[in-house]
């Protein structure tokens, strides 16, 4: 087998994985970054999800290299589409005009910024990046990881050694194959002390559900009905007992209240620029924001409560029940496309929309689902520290105002506490929760002295990795490693004596602040602000 070496191997491409190489390479060390897919952009691309952010993200809450993705996004547009000119300068400019986030856009735009950050960098010979390769072996010495093993597309399998491994894979991979001590699944209130879990036994297989997502495009004159998917029938009937109606429907819970939510496909005229219905909710590209005639349709991205798939885990099972759980959830988003196109209850009378059509050049597929699903939650070390509900969310800290401070922060984030159907199955968990911080010891494994996680991975619970899991906490959470790694290397010195010792805790520090401009807690003003918006309105 070929081996390649270098001072920090990344596998996992995603968000976290795309910033801790930058942040790596940044402070002077060399990188492979693998990525099991043929994009890297994790959530924000392969699995097409536009940027859940905090409602301060233009101006707070966020690193410097987040910011300069978010601005390479909207610059994609400018340079190459036919923007209009009040589109073309508007500096929070939104590609889809979503309602969901200040930034939905089409995941290439995604693709090409994380392209244009990486690209100074391939020059330098620093930088190896291995497209389509996925782990399948690590090899550890004691507390150290020595090694690990990627199977190629290309390459066929290839060994990857280094100082630091960074695990930045969407469902915590080598958690798994290098035996590092961790969690799934759902904690009980024994165990973490926190309100909102489990009041019995904890589950490891209570998961929240995974979604498959797809791209439409509406062509009202047009028939694009797809063949009927092969669980079609199953689906069309089926009906969780906590579920206001069918799975098939565009009625749902309100994550908040659980009471019935309906939310038509169409209020009004599908070309508004706003609406509150299922179409403008995660519209990742706006037509009239365009001149000329070139595009008939805006495209919709399909991320609703109908398409999370509650059949069963992905983590703690055999790789062929995982498998049959991931057709389980291509089949319901095909089967969620047919109802649409057949079934549904139609805003102007009558039943399906024959119009919708799959959108696959736009999310790099043939059906029009994304490349890959949407994980939201993974494996999760034992770490030095592990944040709980107690430290974030508004309930829980009844008579306290604002999230705990931590001493050894290297970032910050703020989302709602959000936990979709799971695979208990159980319904929506969503609760409020103070602008947060993400403490250092929360990234660090217990035993393991050289293996970092950087995405969903880190020392959270079932609960908060609900609120630590979403686009710029991913970033942040994988900027930090990779220059925490950077940072061991060159001070020969490990990730828990970082931690440890004051002066290199704020050495440290200094180092995210003043290179990275990664902010290591909230404005007071913010700080004190509860998240109670849900859905981009004040609940």
């Amino acid at each position: 087998m070929k081996e390649l070496t270098s001072d920090i191997v990344i596998i996992g491409g995603g968000l976290g994985g795309v910033a801790a190489a930058l942040a790596a390479l940044k402070l002077g060390r060399s990188v492979i970054l693998t990525e099991e897919f043929k994009w890297l952009g994790g959530q924000l691309t392969t699995q097409a999800v536009p940027p859940d952010e905090n409602p301060w993200i233009e101006s707070d809450g966020s690193t410097a290299s987040y910011r300069q993705l978010r601005a390479e996004m909207r610059d994609y547009y400018r340079r190459n589409y036919p923007l209009t000119d009040e589109a073309r300068a508007d500096e929070k400019l939104n590609p889809g005009s979503g309602n969901v986030s200040p930034l939905c856009a089409e995941p290439r735009a995604g693709v090409a910024a994380i392209e244009a950050l990486l690209a100074p960098w391939f020059a330098t010979g620093r930088l190896t990046v291995l497209m389509s390769a996925k782990p399948v072996a690590a090899e550890t010495d004691g507390d150290r990881f020595t090694a690990v093993t990627v199977r190629s597309f290309e390459y066929g399998e290839m060994v990857l050694t280094g100082r630091y491994f960074i695990d930045a894979t969407e469902l915590g991979d080598l958690l798994e194959l290098g035996k590092v001590e961790h969690v799934i699944g759902a904690e009980s209130q024994a165990e973490t002390g926190e309100p909102a879990a489990l009041a019995g036994n904890a589950n490891p297989f209570d998961q929240q559900a995974v979604s498959w997502c797809f791209a439409m495009s509406y062509h009202p004159e047009e028939d694009h009905t797809i063949e009927r998917p092969r669980d079609y029938d199953i689906w069309r009937d089926f009906k969780l007992d906590f579920w206001p109606d069918r799975q098939l429907s565009f009625i749902g819970p309100n994550p908040v209240t659980l009471e019935p939510d309906n939310r038509p496909l169409f209020v009004g005229d599908s070309d508004a620029k706003f609406a509150p219905d299922n179409w403008h909710y995660r519209r990742i590209f706006y037509r009239r924001h365009h001149v000329g005639n070139r595009y008939d349709s805006d495209i919709c991205l399909v991320n609703w409560p109908q398409i999370d798939y509650c059949g069963g885990p992905l983590v703690g099972v055999s790789a062929e029940e995982a498998e049959k759980h991931l057709e389980g959830a291509r089949q319901l988003s095909l089967s969620m496309l047919y109802w649409m196109q057949t079934e549904a209850p139609r805003h102007d009378g009558g039943y399906g929309y024959r119009g919708l059509k799959p959108a696959g050049a736009v999310m790099g597929t043939l059906d029009g689902l994304t490349i890959a699903p949407y994980i939201r939650e993974s494996r999760r070390i034992k770490a030095l520290f592990t944040v709980t509900e107690n430290h974030v969310g508004i309930d829980a800290r009844e008579g306290l105002t604002g999230a705990e401070q931590f001493a050894d922060s290297v970032g910050v984030g703020s989302y709602r506490i959000d936990l979709h159907p799971s695979t208990a199955p159980r319904n929506y968990v969503d609760i409020a929760n103070w602008p947060f911080q993400i403490p250092l010891g929360s990234l660090i494994p217990a035993r393991v002295e050289n293996m970092l996680p950087a995405c969903k991975n880190i020392g959270t619970t079932h609960l908060t990795n609900g609120c630590y899991r979403l686009h710029p906490v991913e970033w942040n959470i994988g900027e930090s490693v990779g220059a925490l790694a950077a940072y061991c290397i060159e001070n020969d010195i490990s990730p828990r004596g970082v931690r440890e010792t004051a002066d290199r805790l704020a050495d440290f520090q200094h180092l995210l602040t003043s290179r990275f401009e990664v902010p290591l807690a909230w404005p007071q003003h913010i700080r004190e602000t509860p998240r109670l918006e849900l859905f981009g309105r004040v609940e």
